[in-house]
């Protein structure tokens, strides 16, 4: 019986298709390029990752304007060397060194929580953060956020219920009445 046939005409046929392959997959690699994180993002700008709780997978971002939207799970709790509360949705302008027209992001300053309407870095080398609470704008150290906070499912209790900062469902009920005769505000039952 004479030698197989297949064998002789292709004899390196194996050989020359892992290298055609190989060289393919230079040219056009076959690995799914992953989109960039909001983590990335923030990263690209100049800023540091933890401004954000850890675990953020559902965002998106338009890359003309920089605007971007956040969808977390829960509203939730992080603390450093204050208290950040984050609700359901988070979103703001993203720029190089700053977040503006921030929304869904509270810090906790003593007993009271302030909305944090941006955030900036002016100078990286300086190490220096400023959070902008309306009237004030509150200093911190870049090293406060160079990892994504743990976050915490956050109580009702303990965070701000709406954008307002107020807390309605600690207010009893009852209704405040005018008196246009003497002047005063008095509340009744």
């Amino acid at each position: 019986m004479g030698p197989c046939l297949k064998s002789l005409a292709f004899p390196h046929f194996p050989a020359v298709s892992v290298t055609f392959f190989l060289y393919l997959t230079t040219l056009f690699p076959f690995s799914a390029t992953s989109q960039p994180s909001i983590y990335d993002h923030l990263r690209q700008n100049g800023l540091p990752i933890g401004l954000l709780p850890k675990g953020i997978t559902e965002f998106s971002i338009d890359p003309t304007t920089g605007h971007f939207q956040i969808n977390l799970t829960q509203p939730c709790n992080a603390k450093f060397e204050n208290q950040l509360h984050y609700d359901f949705n988070i979103s703001g302008l993203l720029s190089f060194g700053k977040i503006g027209e921030l929304s869904g992001v509270s810090q906790q300053e003593l007993f009271l929580w302030f909305q944090v309407k941006g955030i900036r870095v002016d100078v990286p080398s300086s190490g220096l953060i400023y959070f902008d609470v309306g009237v004030v704008d509150k200093q911190f150290s870049l090293s406060l956020f160079e990892n994504p906070l743990e976050c915490t499912a956050s109580d009702p209790s303990d965070g701000p219920v709406d954008s307002r900062g107020s807390d309605d469902s600690k207010i009893q009920p009852g209704k405040l009445e005018f008196e246009t005769g003497e002047g005063d505000l008095r509340a009744a039952s």
